[in-house]
Order: structure tokens, then C-alpha cells, then sequence
């Protein structure tokens, strides 16, 4: 079968188009034909070799899927050939087949297409359970989104309304995304490219400051979006996209009972009481219209390395996708 793998860290150009072995599933795994693989942040950290865990080489990039089980391991129970799913997997998606645990598979109803599926296991869990689990919102709480059009941006905002924040304030970079996050429904836009962006920010909440923010930049934005929490509010860091870790000072904190917290998902992954319920809470958002996905491009397979240019340029919105 035909993979994208990389043999050393770099940029883009390491990524390479090759055939490899069709992997065989083991006693509680499937065997699924790619109809789709999502393009994420995590893979170019990955390629880099930043990525939080370390990534052993050779790597095949690629942790959300979305396809047909065509195989199935002894002690399967869960699932049969034929069946259309979506699933989160460790790594080895960027190609024709992927094996993956039943239990990391949700099958993906009637009605929803593979390239909506696959758009919103990574993004669409990391921004419910970073809003939810992890930043607890509150009933008509003010959010600040930043990248609000982006893979997670966008489907935070609208999930922050879906769960009853009172105000969504978005960040981006471009006049033209800045539309896009008001077009998601986020109330108030600012261009965090302005250098006293986190003031504008203040006042739109009447100097009130955030309860909740998802921060991803890293540097001086982290330091920024700090400033601008409320008493009691909560910073969810889930990325590092600038490279820039920031310095902080934990007993700041105190003054205002504010929390700094760590997201990752792959500790999500680890309990499936979270991620089954809250992935088939998403998918019928899909299906039921309350929730929009934006796909900002399909691509073959083999243009990985271009979509990977593309990515880290800031040159998309919405999802990136690749078609095996």
C-alpha cells in the first residue's frame, strides 16, 4: 500500500510518498480502508521532532481516520466488515489502510460523509473537552478563542455557544479570518497581529477580563491572554505553534484564583467514557446542522508535503483533509 513517511526530522520535503507492507490487525483490532485523514498541528510537530512525546523514526504521521473496516481481529466484537467509522489512533493514518483498537472506533451514522467525519475527532474533541472538561465553562461566561479560524477555533466557538457562554470574543490574523471566526459565531473579532491587541480585549469586556481562554502560541501571546483573565478564570494551553515557551510566575496566580491548565488529548483518549459520549455528541451536532465544519481543502495523499507547507504558512482555514 502507498504511506507518507518521514526517515529524519525537518521541514516539509522530508515527507515521502512510498509503498510499504498492508498492516495486519491483531486480536482486538480492525483493519480499515482510508476514505479520509485529517491534517493537524500535531503532525507537523511530529516531522519537526517537537511534537510532546517522542517520535521514533521512521514515522508515519497521521492520528485521525475515517474509512471502512475491511478486517477484523479474533476478539472483535464491537464491530463488522462493512462498517463506516471514524477513529483516533496513535499514528500511521497518512495511508490506503490504518489499523486501529475497536475501542477507539465510533461509527459514523447515516447521512454524515467521511470527509465530515474525519474533521472532527482531533479538533472537535480538543475543543469541546478544553471548553468542557478541562475549562469547565460556565453558564454565560465570556470565552477568548485564539486562531478562532482554524481546525480548533472554529469549532470552538460554535461549541462554546452550543454549551452557554455569554460572550465568544475570537483572535486571528487577516481581515478575511476574522470574518470567517464572526461567520461562526464568535460576538467580537480582534486582530492579535496588532501589538496591544490584549487591550482591545479588556474592553470589550468592560475590563472585566476572561473567564476562559484557549491558548495555542505560546511567548508573548500566552503572556498577553494571561493578563487579560478574570478573577477565577482559566488559561487551557493545548499547543506551542510559535515555538516560544513563556516564563510565569505560579504565585501571580493567587491574587485572583486563576488557573493555568495543560490540555492534551491523548489522555482523553485513555478513558473512553469521555471521548465515546462527547465524539457522538459531535457527530450528531454535524449531522443535526448545530454545528458547522469548515473544510478549508482535500488533497491526495501524495500532496502531503504541500499540505504541510500550507499549514504551517497560515495559509488555509478551516480543515486540512487527505485522500488516500
Amino acid at each position: 500500500m502507498k504511506a507518507i513517511q518521514f526517515t529524519e526530522f525537518g521541514g516539509p520535503e522530508v515527507l515521502q510518498y512510498i509503498d510499504i507492507e498492508l498492516p495486519k490487525p491483531r486480536e482486538y483490532e480492525v483493519l480499515i480502508e482510508v476514505k479520509a485523514v485529517g491534517v493537524n498541528y500535531a503532525d507537523t510537530a511530529r516531522r519537526v521532532g517537537q511534537y510532546v512525546v517522542k517520535t521514533e523514526l521512521p514515522f508515519i504521521p497521521g492520528t485521525e481516520i475515517a474509512g471502512i473496516v475491511v478486517d477484523v481481529g479474533e476478539n472483535v466484537t464491537s464491530v463488522s466488515v462493512g462498517t463506516r467509522v471514524v477513529a483516533l489512533i496513535e499514528s500511521k493514518g497518512y495511508a490506503e489502510f490504518a489499523v486501529a483498537h475497536e475501542r477507539s472506533l465510533i461509527p459514523i451514522p447515516d447521512g454524515v460523509d467521511f470527509h465530515t467525519a474525519v474533521a472532527l475527532p482531533l479538533q472537535g474533541l480538543s475543543a469541546y473537552h478544553i471548553l468542557k472538561t478541562m475549562g469547565q465553562l460556565g453558564e454565560g461566561e465570556t470565552v477568548l478563542i485564539h486562531a478562532a479560524a482554524g481546525g480548533v477555533g472554529t469549532l470552538a466557538v460554535q461549541l462554546a455557544k452550543l454549551f452557554g457562554a455569554g460572550k465568544v470574543i475570537g483572535t486571528a490574523s487577516s481581515v478575511e479570518k476574522l470574518a470567517l471566526a464572526k461567520e461562526m459565531g464568535a460576538d467580537e473579532v480582534v486582530n492579535y497581529t496588532h501589538p496591544d491587541w490584549e487591550k482591545r480585549v479588556m474592553e470589550i469586556t468592560n475590563n472585566k477580563g476572561i473567564d476562559v481562554s484557549l491558548e495555542m502560541a505560546g511567548g508573548d501571546v500566552f503572556k498577553k491572554t494571561l493578563a487579560c483573565l478574570a478573577p477565577f478564570g482559566r488559561l487551557v494551553i493545548y499547543g506551542v505553534a510559535s515555538g516560544e515557551q513563556s516564563i510565569m510566575y505560579p504565585a501571580s496566580l493567587m491574587e485572583k484564583n486563576q488557573s493555568v491548565i495543560g490540555f492534551f488529548l491523548p489522555q482523553i483518549m485513555r478513558k473512553p467514557e469521555l471521548f465515546q459520549s462527547s465524539l457522538r455528541e459531535l457527530l450528531h451536532y454535524a449531522y443535526s446542522g448545530k454545528l458547522k465544519l469548515r473544510i478549508g481543502g482535500v488533497y491526495k495523499l501524495e500532496q502531503a508535503e504541500m499540505v504541510h507547507t500550507l499549514l504551517q504558512g497560515r495559509k488555509t482555514v478551516g480543515k486540512l483533509i487527505l485522500v488516500p
